[in-house]
């Protein structure tokens, strides 16, 4: 049999007399009295029957909703619909590679697909419409004995079919005939009594006209439960059938306007279909379309590409531990669970008690990570022994939580995220683990369920600025409309059936291993929300499929973040960062205004105050909630990571003392050592530094900053390093997580975020670092924060520290923006000067900086043109790009002033000869260091 795939759809393609024969024959076969089929899994399997026309491709093509539904073959719909998770756990991995004797026969039907398949093969082949074909199968039905049923239609169109086919086929068996309600079709309980119901009556042919995609969706899953040979997915077959429907004239299908002869007859029902959703069939027909080289293998195997190959048809039955049971760390699990808490004790109770049970079918390790709680969760922890508890040393974010998690050792074939405030169904877990192996699926998702256990719209599609502006517009009202009018899957039928998603509410996500492991960590500038809109979005750039799964449900108490105003312009904020940092500029600003657009039509609601006024005001997003430290250090004692931070000091005997004092902490753990080299002291820094217990002080000569870096180098034993400035405070948990990235990460360079603290400045000073925030280079660079970290291989690059003054901004042109990161911790903070002064002082020496490495980019090229130039050229657009009224401008001027005034005084003749010999005053600002 020759194949097809003609927008993503697989078309068999037989002549007419083929088709009614295969079918027949498969029809025939078995034994037709009630029950006789029970036992199919162990045999024969049913075959489904559909025609292809271009709302099928519409429906289940390369971009349809439902594409990839079809591909599992019928017999493992058993386990799909199975509550038992014994039945799960028996059949997880026994999926057999051939699917000769099962699955779906796809005929080719529609002139735009007939055509296609003529232009890729070069013949002829018919038309094979279910209303065409339904005739001869069900004369061969009466020939041959066959018991035939109906399934769909109303009540009415029933009454009439039964008396025609009475009349016109007296000798046909008509096992049944069923009209079940919509309500019958969308539940789980009552579609199941259904099927027995079918199967009780012995039918062998069963004829489904539901409508597409009802008709093919309730096959997939229920059809093994009938227990008929053949199901036929044939439409408006049954309303033909009974002389309900005038079917189109010879001519219209002749030439191929069969859809505007029923357009004409039935507009307010077709009208969506034929002129909304059908032509975009039309592109995917043109673009993926081609003749099978393989037509051999399975089509679930060509679907997913034999993902898990090592593991498809061999994986043992899984297998619980006693009691529930968690394994320990170390230990391969089937799915390892991540769970981020923060103030979340009181959910504990029930979360456990729901993976307890689900732990009991199969092996589960979870880890938990809070995020600095202070209603007691760590201490609530602790009646649990067989969860690993991790403190994150403060509330880092979401994205931050799972991360911290994540580097728990202990291997598994999945990992769990999931919110404190779920509670599971039984099965839930086994259901998605059991959806990922059998589908190939990189990502698979539960049904969430509201309290009072309705299902909760969390199908979610791609931000775009149409689906921005159809949000703005009509919110949660007019549900019906087009999906690029509307983020949110609002289609009831969407949470009935598996199928794939782009993304999804992130309350729960089980992720494939070797994906997790390829991704690598979330997106920790989204504190909380939009950070699992990027994690998917990234699955799916990596080519993995995001899957669905109804029998996996949860209930989401929505309580695990709480709600406020401040956390409401955190979401809305991140919906732009997001298409930001994936989309051009103009595209990003255009999303932002349907995001402004959203805001103000809301901003009358109590829910939404205050919204608006963030969105409008960006300088105000660095006040939305972010990392911050805990007070405490205890919990992370013991959880700290191994490393080593450098202080070069130079007369810093005001504030060595509060730089060391928020290191004692991790010092204490006798994982990092610390080393102050004092260059060319003349104060008591040296004295201040050795008070305290473990640091190693140097004392130095010459008063060079890379001179003490590099002797700091020579004694220090560990890796990573952090080279930090003496008047700079890093708190535990933002050492600990830079020095945590670098040692698991693929960075060879990093960074904490910092914070600038204004106290006591000038005006001009806030003005000016004010302007400095807005410039995006500046948060995207290694330089400005007065500490980084390198790995011994980044090091390695560098080699020794040469004579240069700007020694941060020389690593950070080391490296390309893949090899180093801003990691986002809880802010170290860098205190501004006070005075214009002070602030000219720190800027002449920059610009000196810049000059030095200028100096010798052209000495290591001569035709190589000096980067500083380009520096000042990118600022500067981005500095003009910052304004956004006149605050924004006012700022913008006293930027440009300052710098202005700072370059001119460099360009003195006697800076320019200073320039040249680094051994001058080190310019600093003194007034900050005043207590």
């Amino acid at each position: 049999m020759q194949r097809v795939t003609l927008g993503g759809v697989e078309v068999d393609l037989l002549e007419f007399d083929d088709a009614i024969a295969q079918i027949t024959a498969r029809a025939a076969s078995g034994d037709a009295s009630p029950g006789a089929n029970r036992n199919r899994r162990a045999g024969g399997r049913p075959m489904a029957v559909v025609s292809a026309n271009l709302d099928h491709v519409a429906q289940f093509g390369t971009d349809g909703r439902w594409y990839g539904t079809l591909t599992y073959r019928l017999g493992h719909q058993d386990d799909e619909g199975s509550e038992d998770p014994d039945t799960i756990r028996e059949d997880v991995g026994a999926i057999p590679e051939s699917s000769s004797d099962a699955g779906w026969l796809t005929l080719l039907d529609g002139a735009p697909l007939v055509a296609e398949a003529n232009r890729l093969t070069g013949k002829n082949w018919p038309r094979l419409a279910g209303s065409d074909l339904i005739g001869p199968l069900l004369d061969a039905a009466e020939a041959e004995g066959i018991t035939v049923g109906f399934l769909g239609g109303s009540r009415l169109v029933q009454g009439l079919l039964s008396r025609r086919l009475t009349r016109t086929r007296p000798n046909l068996v008509i096992s049944g005939i069923w009209s079940p309600d919509r309500s019958v079709l969308a539940d789980d309980a009552a579609s199941r009594r259904l099927a027995a119901a079918i199967a009780a009556s012995g039918t062998n042919l069963l004829v489904v006209g539901l409508g597409k995609p009802r008709q093919e969706l309730w096959i997939a899953r229920y059809g093994p439960y009938t227990d008929a040979n053949v199901l036929l997915a044939f439409g408006a077959v049954v309303d033909f059938l009974a002389g309900a429907m005038q079917r189109a004239p010879r001519w219209a299908s002749d030439h191929g306007v069969e859809w505007l002869w029923r357009l004409i007859l039935e507009p307010r029902r077709l009208a969506r279909r034929y002129l909304v959703d059908d032509p975009p069939g039309l592109v995917q027909l043109r673009r993926n379309s081609y003749v099978q080289v393989a037509p051999q293998q399975g089509a679930a195997h060509r679907e997913h590409g034999g993902l898990l190959p090592a593991t498809r048809g061999a994986r043992p039955p899984l297998t619980g531990t006693p009691n529930g049971s968690f394994l320990p760390p170390g230990e391969s699990a089937d799915v390892v669970v991540y769970v981020v808490t923060y103030n979340s004790a009181e959910a504990l109770d029930e979360l456990v008690a729901g993976l307890r049970v689900e732990a009991e079918t199969i092996r589960l390790r979870v880890v938990v990570a809070d995020n600095d709680s202070a209603d007691g969760t760590l201490q609530a922890l602790d009646a649990y022994p067989d969860v690993y508890a991790l403190p994150t040393g403060g509330n880092l974010g979401y994205a931050s939580g799972i991360n911290a998690a994540m580097r728990v050792p202990g291997g598994s074939d999945a990992v769990l995220v999931l919110n404190p405030d779920i509670a599971l169904e039984a099965g839930a877990i086994t259901a998605m683990y059991q959806r990922m192996i059998g589908s190939g699926a990189g990502i698979v998702i539960p049904q969430l369920l509201e309290e009072d256990g309705s299902t909760y719209p969390s199908l979610r599609r791609e931000p775009m600025l149409l689906r921005a502006v159809g949000d703005a517009l009509f919110g949660s009202r007019f549900t019906s409309r087009p999906s690029w009018l509307a983020e949110m899957d609002y289609e009831a039928e969407s949470y009935r059936h598996p199928h794939r998603v782009e993304w999804a509410t992130g309350a729960a996500l089980l992720v494939r291993s070797d994906l997790a492991d390829q991704l690598g960590d979330w997106d920790e500038q989204f504190f909380l929300y939009s950070e699992e809109v990027d994690y998917f979005r990234r699955a799916r750039e990596a080519g993995e499929s995001i899957w669905y799964e109804p029998r996996a449900r949860m209930t989401h108490r929505q309580g695990g973040s709480g709600s406020s105003a401040q956390l409401n312009a955190l979401m809305a904020v991140n919906r732009i960062r997001y298409v930001r940092k994936y989309r051009s500029k103009r595209y990003a600003a255009a999303f932002r205004a349907a995001v402004v657009l959203a805001e103000t039509l809301r901003c009358y609601k109590r829910t939404r105050l205050g919204v608006l006024r963030a969105v409008l005001s960006e300088q105000s997003w660095n006040t939305l909630p972010g990392p911050t430290a805990a007070d405490s250090f205890a919990p992370l004692r013991g959880q700290f990571p191994s490393g080593s931070v450098i202080i070069p000091a130079h007369n810093e005997e005001t504030v060595i003392g509060r730089t060391l004092d928020r290191l004692v902490p991790a010092l204490s753990t006798g994982n990092i050592e610390v080393i102050v080299a004092c260059n060319g002291c003349t104060d008591g820094t040296a004295e201040v530094a050795k008070s305290y217990d473990g640091v190693l002080v140097l004392q130095l000569e010459q008063a060079s900053k890379t001179t003490a870096l590099n002797a700091a180098d020579v004694e220090a034993t560990l890796w990573p390093r952090l080279y930090l400035d003496a008047d700079i405070e890093i708190s535990p948990a933002a050492l600990r997580i830079v020095l945590d990235r670098l040692n698991h990460g693929r960075f060879l360079a990093a960074r904490p975020a910092f914070r600038y603290e204004f106290d006591g400045a000038s005006w001009p000073v806030r003005a000016f670092y004010r302007a400095r925030r807005r410039i995006p280079s500046t948060s995207q660079a290694l330089w400005g924060a007065g500490v980084y970290g390198l790995t011994e291989a980044g090091h390695a690059r560098l080699g020794e520290f040469p004579p240069v003054t700007a020694d941060d901004l020389l690593v950070d042109r080391l490296f390309a923006p893949s090899e180093k990161a801003v990691v986002h911790t809880p802010p170290v903070t860098v205190r501004t000067p006070r005075t214009v002064n002070g602030l000219l002082a720190i800027l002449r020496r920059n610009y000196r900086g810049q000059a030095e490495l200028g100096d010798q980019e052209r000495a290591a090229s001569p035709l190589l043109s000096p980067s500083s130039g380009l520096d000042t050229r990118l600022t500067a657009r981005e500095l003009v790009r910052s304004i956004r009224g006149p605050a924004s401008a006012f700022d913008a001027t006293v930027y440009a002033g300052l710098v202005v005034a700072a370059r001119y005084r460099r360009t003195q003749p006697d800076a320019q000869a200073d320039a040249r010999f680094p051994a001058r005053e080190w310019e600093r600002d003194a007034s900050s260091r005043v207590h």
